[in-house]
């Protein structure tokens, strides 16, 4: 009985040390601003604490506006977190700074729900947003949401500060944002190369960690949706189902063991485990190799880059060296007979990721596909997808939505050209008209006889070539 007791004892000790060890590994960012916009006091979301941006402790600063004002929601809903239960307005540009500490690639989280106040519906919003010179919105508008919606980027920072400006799109419009995430990221979450597909040429892709890019899918094959509160970057995984063309000939498979991160490989802050320990695979049941490929389809934008990463991890082997396949990208051979035996140290249960740049077709779609290969073996597993993220890459101009650079962008609100100009005029012909009444008035006294006024006096008219962003983006 002693030495039961004694050998359970070891074994919590041994649980207890892997949970500190796994705890005291856990990712502290360096710059990590959360905010609370337009709200008064702080709010507790997964465990984390979202500062108010009136709060001096915000380490945040939003440059003082006399036309940015805060806003509550006239009904509370029942469980909606309390960041969306206040927003922060712009009716005219404006903008938060951050410190960075930390250079290197940001993530930025743009919280926004649309309610209706007493004082103003956020439904009739219409802005631009600009993150450190580069277009990450535009004519974004409340009315089109349905629920709370975060957009996710991702941006190369390599000066003392990152800036995000809110643009309204004209005079009639304002810009609101509910709670902003800027959060420096792990240095091994974009690396600097990726596979480049072009038809069935692959190639390096180099730079890649200073792009900026907008995520648009986060897909756990296999699984359940994985929450902020289960991924140690507080993202936020969506079940496969939607993506997935078809089903045949694919089983699903769940893992109850240890995930076997590894140095040099990937980190949980790259995947977590909640991703690698499920997947979608093709099994043979016989001699015989299944002749089919398991495909997803993610709708996209034409006419820009994106960053396709695939996740792998093979949790459904009975033995090492067995599991062969190809990975297709857009219908093209992306990867041939991977092996993921080798390209993770011959460690079961390790996860391993491929990134691969693309260019969106006219089909408005990306797809990716895995399938068995010629070195595929009966009786085995003979294709395994875990976990794949799409992010748009920012065009030429520098956006990541539309075709216009942010020097455009601002010149077209109207403020930064006749909005200036409109006033000093009417100053101008005011000052002249005072002058005219106290000249006639003199003349009037004086006996002297009334003389018109100089016709030389030079005119001043507002620029007339505001750009129209409407009819451009």
């Amino acid at each position: 009985m002693e030495t039961l007791l004694t050998r359970l004892g070891f074994s919590f000790f041994l649980v207890y040390i892997f949970t500190f060890y796994d705890l005291s590994l856990s990712f502290s960012p360096i710059d990590n601003y959360l905010v609370n916009c337009g709200a008064s006091q702080d709010s507790t979301v997964d465990n984390r604490r979202f500062v108010s941006d009136s709060s001096d402790s915000s380490n945040s600063h939003l440059l003082s506006s006399p036309q940015a004002f805060s806003l509550c929601a006239g009904t509370l809903l029942p469980g909606l977190s309390q960041i969306y239960h206040t927003a922060r307005v712009f009716k005219a540009p404006s903008k938060y700074v951050f410190d960075v500490k930390d250079p290197g690639t940001h993530m930025v989280r743009l919280h926004f729900h649309q309610f209706n106040s007493s004082k103003l519906n956020l439904g009739d919003s219409q802005f631009h947003v600009l993150v450190n010179g580069l277009v990450a919105l535009t004519n974004f508008s409340g009315g089109n949401l349905v629920g709370p919606k975060v957009m996710e980027y991702l941006f190369w920072v390599n000066s003392e500060n990152l800036e995000i400006t809110f643009v309204p799109a004209k005079r009639s419009k304002f810009a609101f944002v509910n709670a902003i995430e800027v959060i420096s990221a792990p240095k091994d979450l974009i690396l600097e190369t990726a596979q480049s597909i072009n038809g069935d040429k692959v190639e390096n892709f180099e730079g890649l960690n200073k792009k900026a890019f907008e995520v648009v899918y986060r897909v756990t094959v296999g699984g359940p949706k994985v929450t902020p509160f289960n991924d140690s970057l507080w993202r936020t995984w969506m079940p496969d189902n939607e993506y997935l063309k078809s089903r045949e000939g694919s089983s699903r498979v769940y893992f109850g063991g240890r995930i076997r991160y590894q140095a040099g490989g990937p980190s949980r802050e790259v995947g977590p485990d909640n991703v690698y320990d499920s997947a979608r695979l093709i099994e043979s049941k016989n001699a015989l190799i299944p002749n089919v490929n398991l495909t997803w389809e993610f709708p996209v934008i034409e006419d820009y880059k994106y960053l396709v990463r695939m996740h792998f991890c093979d949790i459904a082997s009975i033995s090492l060296g067995l599991l062969f396949f190809n990975v297709y990208v857009n219908g093209h051979l992306a990867y041939k007979d991977l092996d993921l035996s080798a390209v993770t140290n011959y460690l079961l249960a390790s996860p391993f990721y491929a990134d691969f740049v693309v260019d969106a077709d006219h089909s408005g779609v990306v797809t990716v596909s895995v399938g068995p290969s010629s070195k595929s073996m009966g009786y085995t597993v003979d294709a395994i997808l875990n976990g794949v993220e799409i992010m748009k890459m920012n065009n030429s101009v520098g956006s990541l939505d539309g075709k216009l650079p942010a020097e455009l962008v601002m010149k077209c609100w109207p403020g930064r050209s006749g909005g200036i100009l409109l006033p000093l005029i009417a100053l101008v012909c005011l000052l002249l008209s005072l002058s005219a009444i106290m000249h006639r008035r003199k003349n009037k006294v004086d006996s002297v006889p009334w003389s018109k006024l100089p016709v030389d006096v030079p005119e001043i008219s507002p620029k007339q070539d505001k750009q129209q962003l409407a009819s451009q983006v």
